[in-house]
């Protein structure tokens, strides 16, 4: 579920959605998913002052703990 929830989100903001990537790693009481863009695109899934990834950081922990877990967004560059 978190899964395509920053897929769509991301898809949402960059230049080429084709080259989005997220790689869920599943722990025992949380989950890292690892988002892949395009190197243009880097920049805007950041924001000015981290505040887009912020924003989805925030998105993406409401739907863990609805589901009662946790989760964390790494954006690799």
């Amino acid at each position: 579920m978190e899964k395509e929830l920053v897929e769509f989100v991301v898809k949402s903001l960059v230049d080429a959605p084709d080259e989005v990537s997220v790689n869920v790693i599943e722990g025992e009481k949380s989950t890292i998913l690892e988002l892949k863009v395009a190197q243009e695109d880097v920049g805007k899934v950041i924001g000015k002052q981290g505040r887009i990834a912020k924003a989805i950081r925030t998105i993406l922990s409401a739907s863990a703990t609805r589901d009662g877990k946790r989760a964390s967004l790494e954006i690799l560059d």
